[in-house]
């Protein structure tokens, strides 16, 4: 067996784990990056919704998104449309980006392992993670590392393995095909709410370019049995919604994914081990997108950890300054959109209808603020007090909680 020493084994090459990786190294760490695919990104599991203000923040550039200016809501008997003149969100070119972030971690000095599979973690006497075993084609490798960062996605293979962490319970299914369509508003994306999209979820057309578009369906486990692919099929083939409107589809790629939906109920920091991305649970519940939070926390999760290495102290009561960034910065915001979900959970296809007239009364920023969870205390008190519509009142109270 091949032995290889790190300062910081990063296990999952998605965005969680090349932003931690890139941090580490350029806080001075000898840092290793693993990743099971053969190639970064080789299966695609996410839609890839994000936010031009946090796309800027991390410097993905214009190449790797599709912008969007325009929100539509469908439900059975209504439909909304939100516009703003320039464009605030974005559908990510998912193989594109998360293939920029690792090459970014390796120009910064983090050596990349793909097609390197953890099968095996190691531990000392306390207990506590010093590295992973791995299998890299007929040869195995030992990681030895100082801390271990756990961004191995949903299936936490690392915090689970150790016995941290147990499987999510409630969470969301998602399937999509990536395809070209004949008609395409390409600056705006769908939502499409109610019993006959999806119980227990919505589905959604994002376009990724001028003529090609990712249409999905997400299903929540375990309040619905529903499969999210053979209702995915039936939209495309009923052309239901929107959908009709795309006129003749072919079917490029399909996409299969699945997302915590907890809440932060997480721990994310042992002695020698940080959890980040969707091993943490950091998603968004509104609409289940977490790429944003997977980058910003595990650029903190690199950081926290060359500190760490930096004074020879990876306890967990040095990491938890990773937890307590974190949770500063979403926690408050995601309780309180886990209020609204459990709303629109229960809701019936005519309470549906309601809702998509509460959200018509919204402004783009009022939308956008609402839909990314961007629940600040100060901003939600003053909706509340003076937007001039009572029932879009009542909502903002139940997001701050009054």
């Amino acid at each position: 067996m091949e032995i290889l020493d790190f300062d910081v084994v990063v296990v999952g090459g998605g965005p969680a784990g090349a932003s931690a990786a890139r941090m580490a190294s350029n806080n001075g760490c000898k840092v290793a990056l693993i990743e099971k695919e053969k190639e970064i990104a080789e299966t695609v599991r996410t839609s890839g919704v994000t936010w031009i203000s946090d796309i800027e923040i991390f410097g993905i550039p214009d190449e790797c998104y599709n912008p969007i200016k325009k929100f539509s809501f469908y439900s059975p008997n209504n439909s909304v449309t939100i516009s703003d003149k320039i464009a605030k969100a974005a559908v990510l070119d998912v193989r594109k980006t998360y293939r920029f972030l690792v090459k970014r971690a390796e120009d910064a000095g983090t050596e990349i392992f793909v097609g390197t599979n953890v099968f095996e973690v190691l531990k000392n006497s306390s207990g506590s993670c010093t590295g992973v075993v791995a299998k890299s084609n007929e040869k195995q490798i030992q990681f030895n590392g100082k801390i271990i960062i756990d961004a191995s996605g949903f299936v936490s293979v690392i915090a689970k393995e150790l016995g941290n962490v147990t499987q999510w319970k409630k969470f969301g299914v998602g399937a999509e095909f990536e395809v070209k369509t004949e008609r395409l508003e390409h600056d705006n994306w769908w939502l499409m709410v109610g019993q006959e999209y999806s119980p227990a979820g919505y589905a959604w057309i994002f376009p990724t370019s001028k003529n090609t578009a990712r249409i999905g369906v997400g299903i929540g486990k375990p309040d619905s049995d529903v499969d999210p692919t053979i209702r995915l099929n039936e939209l495309i083939d009923k052309k239901m919604g929107p959908i009709k409107d795309l006129g003749k589809i072919e079917k490029i790629e399909f996409h299969y994914g699945l997302i915590p939906n907890e809440g932060l109920t997480r721990k994310t920091v042992y002695d020698n081990l940080i959890l980040v991305g969707d091993s943490a649970g950091q998603a968004n519940p509104l609409v289940l997108e977490g790429i944003r939070y997977a980058i910003r926390f595990g650029e903190v999760a690199g950081k926290v950890a060359a500190d760490a290495i930096r004074v020879g102290d990876t306890s967990e009561a040095i990491l938890m300054k990773y937890e307590q960034e974190w949770k500063k910065a979403i926690e408050s915001k995601i309780n309180s959109a886990m209020k609204v979900q459990n709303r629109w959970v229960g809701l019936s296809d005519e309470e549906w209808d309601k809702e998509l007239s509460i959200i018509d009364e919204l402004t783009t920023d009022e939308f956008l603020d609402f839909i990314r969870a961007d629940f600040g205390v100060t901003k939600m008190v003053k909706l509340a007090a003076h937007h001039p519509k009572m029932i879009v009142r009542q909502l903002f109270n139940m997001v701050k909680g009054t």
